[in-house]
């Protein structure tokens, strides 16, 4: 009995068989990872849709175009016309870019401008050039012309060219808080009206008025600066220019201030405007 209670215990050791194969090897990560990759792809295509302009996008397809070293505008085909045919006007493919100038037509034109539109438009600039020369040079004719032709700046817009008539300090435009101009106003209107009885465009005058303290009862920006564009339209007429080439008179009110402080003198003015002809 001494003997057997001595003798080493038995250790029985029992393995659990697993069926299916476990963890696959891991195949599953691959997978995780790849989906993983996918949805950061996918935040960041909404992410630059959101972020970038119409233009940018455009520039960023034909980074990743195979076809941007032969054609340069996006198209349907993957060919050297992409997707234009060869019997094309010029046998060139048209891909809305750039104007057709042998039949410049509504539908064949694209969205370019023509040989003939181009022409025009630089013609026009010239014409609004010339105009803004002859007002401005008109300063050196006397001492008189030049105290006048300091109430005048001249600018060039995609709108035309705009001449504005504005107040000094002890030399205004109209008599306080009216519409009546003062003697300054109608020697400017006849100055201006020699100027622009050279040309045939049309005319836009718009009233301008400084701000008022807001305690008023009732504030006179709207109407006053209306009647003061009607009182430089009615000038302009009386010195020669005739009614059918005004396109439009309008009061801006104190909306359109030039300065910080909109109550300074300086946001009073009369702008006439020389309108392009294309307009």
């Amino acid at each position: 009995m001494a003997g057997q209670s001595n003798a080493a215990p038995v250790i029985i050791k029992r393995k659990k068989k697993v069926s299916g194969g476990g963890h696959h090897g891991g195949a599953w990560k691959v997978a995780y990872a790849d989906f993983v990759t996918a949805m950061m792809a996918f935040f960041m295509l909404m992410w630059l849709l959101n972020a970038t302009t119409e233009q940018q996008r455009k520039g960023i397809s034909d980074y990743f175009s195979p076809t941007i070293p032969i054609n340069r505008v996006s198209g349907g085909g993957d060919g050297a016309f992409g997707g234009d045919s060869v019997m094309s006007e010029n046998t060139l493919a048209q891909n809305g870019t750039g104007a057709s100038e042998t039949r410049p037509t509504q539908e064949r034109q694209a969205r370019g401008d023509s040989a003939a539109e181009g022409e025009a438009r630089a013609e026009e600039e010239e014409r609004l050039a010339e105009v803004q020369k002859a007002l401005l040079a008109r300063s050196g004719e006397s001492m008189t012309m030049e105290r006048l032709l300091r109430h005048v700046i001249t600018r060039v817009t995609d709108e035309g060219l705009v001449i504005e008539l504005f107040d000094l300090e002890q030399a205004p435009l109209f008599e306080a808080d009216t519409a009546r101009p003062t003697q300054t106003l109608r020697d400017l209107s006849t100055v201006l009206a020699e100027v622009l009885q050279a040309t045939r465009n049309d005319l836009a005058i718009g009233g301008h008025v400084r701000s008022y303290p807001l305690m008023m009862k009732e504030n006179p920006v709207w109407p006053l600066s209306a009647s003061r564009a009607q009182a430089g339209r009615d000038l302009l007429r009386g010195d020669g220019i005739p009614d059918v080439r005004f396109a439009r008179v309008t009061g801006f009110a104190d909306r359109k201030p030039l300065t910080p402080d909109p109550s300074v003198i300086r946001n009073n003015r009369l702008e006439v405007v020389l309108l392009r002809r294309n307009r």
